[in-house]
């Protein structure tokens, strides 16, 4: 199978799943019953996500004539990999990532979302028998050359101690965060309840705190948030809602409210669920979720027409500090509309770290 069979078949792939197949749908009806923070509608717009924004031919082709990639790699590698399960379908890019690359890969897919995956793959090795070579599912990921794991950072220890020896890609707890001027519009602030909502907010992708400037107007942030106020209908965001909402009145803590989600000052930027911190900035204050650096932080949401500038450092002992910001501090690293956080690209990577590069180098010879 060369790379462009492999794309082909992508694309096939990409068809069947915006299409009604009895079987696909019965899939997906699994899949909500297994885990209840499946619904369908989630379910449907991260499958919809990867048809739009993979498994299409153009771009498909375009990300890998931008790494050269060859039809098959000059060292085939077996590559374990091992899924998380927070959204649906949360590990298809690097399930992706390594079918497009040429490579094996033996997969250990989260309990709580693999029936999809599975589903997916079995399409993909019934369809192609040479697909049926590359693919394969287990529950423990012995002797492979390379490993690619995701999870919180606790499990993240582990994954460093068993494969830590190995070609790895381990990844961690990350969330996002964004960054509000109060001039933005209706459509933006519906936008970013998409960015919030979305999954619960269980997504590295999900909006979990906003930065906001002084005597910033919550009330229409919060009206326009109501769009999703029937998750409050659901029992486990519910008592997730109801456990929080008691916790913050015991604590005597200020917090806003449109009975389908909390805000509340905090400086985390990870919020549990039906949470939404918060934190005022101020003209000229550097906001450290915004740090280039910040290993926590999965990307930022905020205006589309807002400037991005590069980072500036403190000035030195010698150098005399420049004038205080009348506007917005800077965003000293790149930014997602309002809306888009949980459309990712082919080259949207997670944790930032070029998945397909290391595939790529993985299967050159020394």
């Amino acid at each position: 199978m060369n790379l462009e069979q492999r794309i082909d078949l992508l694309a096939q792939l990409g068809e069947y799943c915006v299409s009604e197949s009895p079987e696909w749908s019965a899939a997906k009806r699994r899949a909500a019953a297994a885990n209840p923070w499946f619904t369908p509608e989630f379910i449907e717009g991260a499958v919809r996500g990867i048809a739009t924004q993979f498994l299409q031919k153009d771009k498909l082709r375009a990300w890998a004539d931008q790494y050269q990639l060859p039809d098959q790699p000059a060292l085939p590698r077996a590559v374990g990999l091992v899924m998380a399960g927070n959204i649906p379908l949360v590990g298809f890019h690097d399930f992706l990532s390594i079918f497009i690359s040429g490579h094996h890969q033996l997969i250990k897919p989260s309990q709580r979302d693999e029936i999809l995956i599975r589903h997916l793959a079995a399409w993909l090795t019934d369809t192609s028998a040479a697909a049926a070579d590359r693919i394969h599912f287990a529950e423990r990921l012995n002797g492979c050359d390379a490993y690619i794991a995701t999870g919180s950072n606790n499990s993240a220890r582990y994954f460093d101690y068993y494969f830590g020896k190995y070609p790895s890609l381990i990844r961690r707890n990350r969330t996002s965060v964004a960054f509000l001027t109060g001039q933005e519009s209706p459509l933006e602030l519906e936008g970013l309840a998409d960015d919030v909502y979305q999954y619960f907010g269980l997504g590295c992708r999900n909006v979990t705190q906003l930065y906001v400037p002084e005597n910033y107007d919550f009330l229409p942030l919060l009206a326009t948030f109501r769009k999703y106020d029937y998750l409050a209908d659901l029992a486990r965001y519910k008592h997730n809602y109801d456990y929080q909402l008691t916790l913050l009145i015991l604590n005597k803590k200020y917090y806003l409210s449109n009975d389908s989600i909390l805000l509340t000052e905090e400086a985390s930027p990870f919020s549990p669920i039906s949470v939404l911190h918060y934190q005022y900035y101020r003209p000229g204050q550097p906001i450290p979720a915004l740090a280039p650096d910040r290993p926590d932080i999965q990307c930022v949401v905020a205006s589309a027409t807002l400037a991005v500038t590069a980072h500036q450092p403190a000035p030195g002992p010698s150098a005399p500090a420049s004038a205080p910001q009348s506007g917005p501090p800077e965003i000293p690293r790149p930014t997602v509309p309002f809306g888009k956080a949980q459309q990712p690209g082919l080259t949207d990577y997670a944790d930032g770290r070029d998945t397909l590069q290391f595939l790529h180098t993985l299967g050159e010879k020394p």
